[in-house]
């Protein structure tokens, strides 16, 4: 699946991007490696990727910033980051400025290979009708990451896209937390849990302009979409 898969890897720790790097290129993923964050943005605007992977501490531009830039410039690419297990305030951050995940350093290669291939699977998968929506005024497009109001189309995150699927194929149900978690972030916990807040907020608000569509938390419990007829 990933031979043709091109990843953009922003780590100024020398040794540990070098180890990386070679597992990544080892499991046939094409990697780009910059040092700090006003390279990798230059390299962004250079070349096509499939993926990026960043550090939040990074020289001359930190991560935050890099991928408010790469958001810019394109609204789905899947976005990595790579935070400190101390700081998890960054990864709620990361999350509300459009990152699609993060991994927590030290991390295996098993583990970010697998994140990775979460992201990088859709590629690969064959459209259909069930890839289209009708959400009240709203159109949603899952292959193309789009949900469009009158036309207007806005771009989603993968995570979102993956979210709000995940909310209409149980719509007018109620769908655990715990269901979500296991199925979307891989594992039911505290901070995952969090983390999964940002994208319902996030979701809550692109909904917002048609009345008779409701997200909502079920407390305790978990969350219900749903649409009037």
């Amino acid at each position: 699946m990933n031979e043709k898969s091109k990843i953009l890897y922003v780590e100024d720790d020398e040794t540990l991007s070098f180890v990386t790097k070679d597992n990544l290129e080892l499991h046939g993923y094409e990697v780009v490696h910059c040092m700090n964050g006003e390279s990798a943005i230059e390299t962004f605007y250079k070349e096509p990727f499939d993926l990026c992977i960043l550090d939040v501490m990074l020289p001359k531009m930190d991560g935050f910033s890099v991928a408010e830039k790469i958001r810019e410039a394109d609204p789905n690419i899947p976005i990595l980051f790579l935070t400190a297990k101390s700081m998890k305030e960054d990864r709620i951050l990361g999350l509300k400025i459009g990152a699609d995940d993060y991994i927590t350093k030290p991390f295996s290669i098993e583990e970010l290979i697998l994140k990775i291939e979460v992201f990088l699977r859709r590629k690969y998968v064959t459209v259909s009708i069930n890839d289209l929506y009708k959400i009240g005024q709203y159109s949603f497009d899952y292959r193309n990451l789009t949900l469009s109001l009158d036309e207007v189309p806005r771009s989603l995150t993968q995570k979102e896209a993956d979210l709000l699927k995940m909310l209409l194929d149980h719509k007018n149900n109620v769908i655990k937390r715990s269901v979500i978690l296991e199925k979307l972030w891989g594992e039911d916990d505290y901070f995952l849990g969090r983390s999964m807040d940002v994208f319902i907020s996030r979701l809550r608000k692109y909904l917002a302009e048609d009345p008779k569509i409701k997200l909502d938390n079920i407390h305790g419990v978990g969350f219900k979409l749903i649409i009037e007829s």
